[in-house]
Order: C-alpha cells, then sequence, then structure tokens
C-alpha cells in the first residue's frame, strides 16, 4: 500500500500535466487499498459466523416450506398410531379381564391362572375340576441371552396337550384358555407338563414364540405314580396384528409336536371391531390337524364382550364346531351367555354360563348346560 501511495505522489508532481487524471488515480489507489483491507480483516473472522450470516440470507419461504413439510408426516403417523394404541389397549383389556389364551401367549408378564369348573350337564360328570397354567418371567436367564428373543418364561400347565394356541379345541371363550374343550367331558387333568419358552419383545409387530419341555403323563392318581410316563413336546407360535380400517385382524399360526400323538398345527384368524366404549366385537376361525386324524377340525364364532363395570362384564357367543371330511359338516351348534365378577381384589373371579348345546350325535336336539367357575388370576 506505501509503493501506491509513492507512485501516486511521484504522478502528483508538476511534471505531470493533467492534475486532474492524477487526482482520479489517487482517489482509486485509496479504494483499492480500502477494499484490501476489508477483505484480510474479513478472512479472519471465525467460519461459525460466516455460517450463520449465509443461514440468515435464506428466503423465510424456503425455510417455512420444509419445517411444515416435516411437521406434517409425524403429525399423521401419531394419530394413527393414537388410534391403533386405543383399539389394541381396549382388546388387550377385555383379554387380559377374561384371562383369555391371547393375553397368556403374548404377555411378557408372569402370569398364573387357576380354575375351579363345575358343569351341571346330565349327560356330562358334575364334579368339580381343577386346571392350572403359569408363565413365569425368568430375568435373570434372559439377560445372559444374547440373541433376539430375549423374553424368557417357564411354564407350568395341566393337560399341555390340550392347550395349544391357535386350536379349535384349547382357543375357544367357551372354555376358556387352558380349559376343558366344547366336545369332550369334563374331567381331572391326567397329565402335567413343564416347558422353558423364549419368545421376541412385545413390541415387534410380529409375535414368535417357541418352548420345549416334558409332558408327566398319569401323575393324576399318587397310587399310580409307577406307572407315569414321561412324554416330551414342542410347540413354536407366531401371530401378526394389523389394523385394517376400524378391524384389527390377528393372524396367528402354531406348530407343535407331542412325542405321544405326534406332529399337528393350527391356525387362527381373529376380527375385533370396537363398537363403542363398553362393546367389542370378535370373530374367531380356526383349524386344527393333527396326524392321527385325517381331517381338519373347524370351529367358528361370534363373540360380543360387554363392560359393565371395573369389576364385572359379560360375554354373548354364537359358536359352531365341525369337521372337514369325509365332507365338511356342522358336528355342534353353541349358543351362550357369560357373567364373570371380580370379587376378591384383583385377581380373584368368577364366571356364570348358561349354554344351549345342538350336537349332531344326538340329531341336533337341545342339551342344556350351566357352568360355574371360580378362578384365581395373577399377572404382574
Amino acid at each position: 500500500m506505501l509503493d501506491i501511495l509513492q507512485y501516486l505522489s511521484q504522478m502528483r508532481s508538476p511534471h505531470l500535466k493533467n492534475q486532474s487524471l492524477s487526482c482520479a488515480l489517487f482517489a482509486l489507489a485509496l479504494l483499492c487499498s480500502t477494499i484490501s483491507m476489508a477483505e484480510s480483516l474479513d478472512s479472519n473472522v471465525p467460519n461459525a459466523a460466516s455460517a450463520e450470516q449465509s443461514s440468515s440470507i435464506i428466503p423465510p419461504a424456503i425455510v417455512d416450506t420444509s419445517t411444515i413439510e416435516k411437521a406434517d408426516t409425524p403429525v399423521i403417523d401419531s394419530s394413527r398410531e393414537y388410534v391403533s394404541d386405543k383399539f389394541v389397549g381396549f382388546a388387550s383389556g377385555v383379554d387380559a379381564f377374561f384371562g383369555s389364551d391371547r393375553n397368556y401367549q403374548e404377555s411378557n408378564k408372569s402370569v398364573l391362572q387357576f380354575d375351579l369348573t363345575r358343569t351341571f350337564d346330565s349327560t356330562v360328570s358334575n364334579k368339580v375340576v381343577p386346571t392350572f397354567r403359569a408363565k413365569f418371567h425368568l430375568p435373570a436367564l434372559q439377560n445372559r441371552m444374547q440373541s433376539w428373543l430375549k423374553n424368557v418364561h417357564l411354564l407350568l400347565e395341566s393337560n399341555p396337550d390340550q392347550n395349544l394356541s391357535g386350536t379349535a379345541a384349547g382357543n375357544t371363550p367357551t372354555t376358556g384358555p387352558g380349559r376343558v374343550p366344547l366336545l369332550k367331558e369334563v374331567a381331572t387333568p391326567d397329565s402335567y407338563g413343564a416347558a422353558l419358552r423364549i419368545e421376541n419383545n412385545d413390541e415387534d409387530i410380529w409375535r414368535l414364540s417357541a418352548d420345549a419341555g416334558l409332558k408327566l403323563v398319569g401323575a393324576d392318581d399318587i397310587s399310580k405314580w409307577n406307572n407315569t410316563s414321561i412324554d416330551p413336546f414342542v410347540r413354536t407360535r407366531g401371530s401378526v396384528k394389523e389394523l385394517w380400517g376400524p378391524v384389527q385382524l390377528q393372524l396367528a399360526q402354531s406348530f407343535f409336536w407331542f412325542n405321544s400323538i405326534g406332529p399337528g398345527e393350527g391356525t387362527q384368524l381373529d376380527a375385533d371391531y370396537r363398537v363403542s366404549d363398553p362393546l367389542l366385537f370378535r370373530s374367531t376361525s380356526s383349524a386344527t390337524w393333527l396326524r392321527d386324524n385325517p381331517n381338519f377340525n373347524l370351529h367358528q364364532d361370534f363373540s360380543l364382550y360387554q363392560t359393565l363395570t371395573e369389576h364385572s362384564s359379560l360375554l354373548y357367543q354364537l359358536a359352531a364346531n365341525g369337521v372337514s371330511r369325509p365332507q365338511a359338516q356342522v358336528s355342534e351348534y353353541i349358543a351362550l351367555l357369560l357373567y364373570r365378577q371380580r370379587f376378591y381384589r384383583d385377581w380373584m373371579f368368577y364366571e356364570l354360563s348358561p349354554q344351549l348345546h345342538y350336537p349332531r350325535a344326538t340329531d341336533y336336539q337341545l342339551n342344556t348346560r350351566f357352568m360355574v367357575r371360580l378362578e384365581i388370576l395373577f399377572s404382574k
């Protein structure tokens, strides 16, 4: 810069004839030196400051548009998730209150159910029948597992071959979870099982589980323990839920193998529709196949759950059982009403259920039944 000033001072000497040109060149040199100083000072400013200046000149319309586009999607998703969670929460609450098989199979909590059932019917025994099943969460063992199947449970149950999820025999609301199937007489459990189950997290859309265990056959009579036998078994189950408009669909598929009866499979489809806050409609369709059975055992029911109070509910149900061979036919029609009441704390219930049965074996003649059940249900 000093060189430029010395040069311009020489240009202003008397040897120059055009004084106006000398002044103009002098002013231009000052302007150039000022710009050069400003640029050198600006280069020393931190990058964050320059970034802040750059962002400040973005047109407001662009910033607002991007913000709105990002905000719209979460609002829609959160609204759908809210409706889905409310629906699922209501249906899960109904299943938990009634102690359904879905609650037992898909809950990651510890569950204990103990039933005392008596059925008044001229064709079956009227004695009290005890049944139970328990599912104990094992967090210590769970923490040691490194696979994605991180929920570990210990299962204890009576008649494990009748407690098969997704089968018409062991999963009907008329008989309840692990209870005596409709088409079989009420009988004291003749076997008990213990198994270890692993399953994935309940946050996943797909629920997968697998268990392996041993069934103790003939343990109902203490005096005949020498004749007891051990029957190993394995069971797997997978289910998926999807909200389809106002209807929630759940498809469950199970495969099992018992050393005594061989392999089998069960498929079940539930369709839930929330009629109103106290009413839930459910359609259940299921089919079961066993190796020793040449046909499929079919089941269809239509159920309406009505919440009366915090401690009582009603179940209205129409059901049909059938077989696929030698030709598809209905083996029994059932109509029933079930009243369930919590009467002691949160874990003791009683049920009253008048039932109308129309079995094919009696040419669909009416057979009335009345069932009374006392149940202890823990879930934690």
